[in-house]
Order: structure tokens, then C-alpha cells, then sequence
């Protein structure tokens, strides 16, 4: 039988029949916890995961960066590192989650996703409790975790998002991309979100063009949804992404003042002050804590 000794049951709100334990209900890490997402793919989403944790990891914050899209692996190539095991290994129960996690640039590490895996593409609630576990189990050595979920509007995003305490939807000035970040939102909120998620205008021609769409989708969002959407900036076009990736690299450590690598910084320092206080050095960090990812 599986140790749940750890673990606090939720609250029972359940109806005939449900289980009270099941695993969407048991408590999750400590740690604060970005969930990165997209309404459709090629917006450039993982790059931003990639650059945004290790700009954070350049600040000083230990991070944790999770590949969530479980059945297609990129964050490896995107920094440059060679993991022998991934998440499917641990969800076979053949590798532990301390021997899959891999170190990265800048403070970084990466809890790799599978390759070719399309059978991981969703995960059940079990196989995703296993996931959230593992995270609980390297979150002591961490102060974010920072994960990466795959494109669109699966059930795993979902969940993902609503556990999260912050959700950063990436989107282009591309109408099609600009209606997918807003379906993303709009079905989050239906879900019960607890917290408006943040925008991001990735690829942007100028400032004007990235005001202009994350001004777009505020207004919807205030109208329809009733919610108040708030922008974390915008990454311009930036030929220096593209050779970077081509590098295996970062572009914040390939390219360090490119216009994108000074963008990725400044949303990092709206996730970490690096003048805050080691957490190591207060004993009573741990008990004043909020709980994180409550699905």
C-alpha cells in the first residue's frame, strides 16, 4: 500500500460516492510555483520558460524548471544538457526523482520530459500526483519552480495552471495566437483560476504592436470574463533567439544583451528580488509557508 503519512487530506466537499483522498486533493509543494502556457504552439513558449529560469537562476534564485510537455522533450536542447533519464523512467518506477533531475546553466535545474512518448501526452491523476511528488521532493533545495506545459488546452495544462500559484500565458501580435491566449484564459477562468494570469507578447515588431495585443485581450477579458488580465511586458523579434537555439543555448547566457535577453530579464525580476532573504536562514520559513499547487 502507497505511504500517504506525508500528506493531508483536503477538505471533504465531495459528492456521493467520491473519493476524499484522491490524489487531486492531496496538498503539494511549499514552493512558489509559474506555470508557463500557450493556447497554441509556435509562440515561443518553452523559449521563454528556458530564458525566464535561468535569468531568475542569474538573480540568485534556485530554480527548479519542470518540461511538462511530457511526451515531446525540448527544454534539454534549449539549454544544452543531456539527460540519461526523464520523466518516464520515474513514472515506471525505475528511477527516483533526484536521479532524473539534471543541473543546468545559472542555477538552474531541469526535471527532463520524455522523447517520442505520445502515450504521456496526458497524464491521469495518478501519474500526475507522481509528478507533483517528485517536484515536492526537490523543492528543499529550490525557491521557484518554473514549469514548462505543453501547448494548448489538454486536461494536463489545465490542471497545471490551476495548481500553479502564477500562470504566464504566452502569446504573439498573430490573430490566430492572440485568440488562442484568450480561449486559454477564458477556459481557465471557467475552471475556477484563482488568480488572473499574466500576459506575455513574445516576438513582437515594436512596443507599439505588444501594447496593442495585450491591450486587445485585457479588454475582452474585462468584458466577458469580468477579470483583470495584467501584462508582464513584451520579448521583441530577435534574430539572436534563433542562433542561440542553434547553439543549444540560452540566449541570456549565449547573447546576454540582446534586446530578448534584456526582456527575459526584466520579467525575472518580477518573480525574485535578489535582496530577499536566504530562506535557509529562517528557521520559521517553513511553518509560515502557504501550501502551493492545490488542484
Amino acid at each position: 500500500m502507497t505511504d500517504r503519512s506525508h500528506l493531508k487530506v483536503m477538505p471533504a466537499t465531495t459528492e456521493p460516492g467520491e473519493l476524499v483522498d484522491h490524489p487531486s486533493r492531496w496538498t503539494r509543494p511549499h514552493v512558489r510555483t509559474l506555470v508557463i502556457a500557450s493556447g497554441k504552439g509556435g509562440v515561443g513558449k518553452s523559449n521563454c520558460a528556458a530564458n525566464v529560469a535561468v535569468a531568475l537562476g542569474e538573480l540568485g534564485a534556485r530554480v527548479l524548471l519542470v518540461d511538462a510537455d511530457f511526451a515531446q522533450a525540448n527544454l534539454d536542447l534549449m539549454l544544452g544538457v543531456h539527460p540519461r533519464f526523464d520523466v518516464q523512467h520515474l513514472l515506471a518506477g525505475e528511477k527516483s526523482p533526484e536521479e532524473i533531475v539534471v543541473d543546468g546553466p545559472r542555477n538552474v535545474r531541469l526535471v527532463p520530459a520524455a522523447s517520442a512518448a505520445p502515450e504521456l501526452a496526458e497524464l491521469d491523476d495518478v501519474r500526475r500526483e507522481i509528478v507533483v511528488r517528485a517536484i515536492s521532493q526537490l523543492e528543499p533545495d529550490t525557491d521557484l519552480v518554473v514549469i514548462d506545459a505543453a501547448s494548448g488546452v489538454g486536461s494536463t495544462v489545465v490542471q497545471l495552471c490551476l495548481a500553479a500559484d502564477d500562470v504566464l500565458v504566452v502569446t504573439t501580435p498573430e490573430m490566430t495566437a492572440f485568440s488562442d491566449a484568450y480561449s486559454l484564459v477564458k477556459l481557465l477562468q471557467q475552471k475556477g483560476l484563482r488568480n488572473a494570469p499574466h500576459l506575455v507578447i513574445n516576438m513582437a515588431g515594436t512596443a507599439d504592436e505588444a501594447e496593442e495585443t495585450a491591450h486587445r485581450i485585457r479588454l475582452v477579458a474585462r468584458r466577458f470574463l469580468q477579470i483583470e488580465v495584467d501584462s508582464w511586458g513584451h520579448v521583441p523579434f530577435d534574430p539572436s533567439v534563433g542562433r542561440a537555439m542553434r547553439r543549444q543555448e540560452p540566449v541570456v547566457t549565449a547573447f546576454p544583451q540582446s534586446p530578448a535577453s534584456v526582456a527575459y530579464r526584466a520579467i525575472a525580476a518580477r518573480l525574485w528580488n535578489p535582496t530577499q532573504p536566504d530562506p535557509a536562514l529562517d528557521v520559521d520559513s517553513s511553518d509560515s509557508a502557504p501550501e502551493r499547487l492545490e488542484a
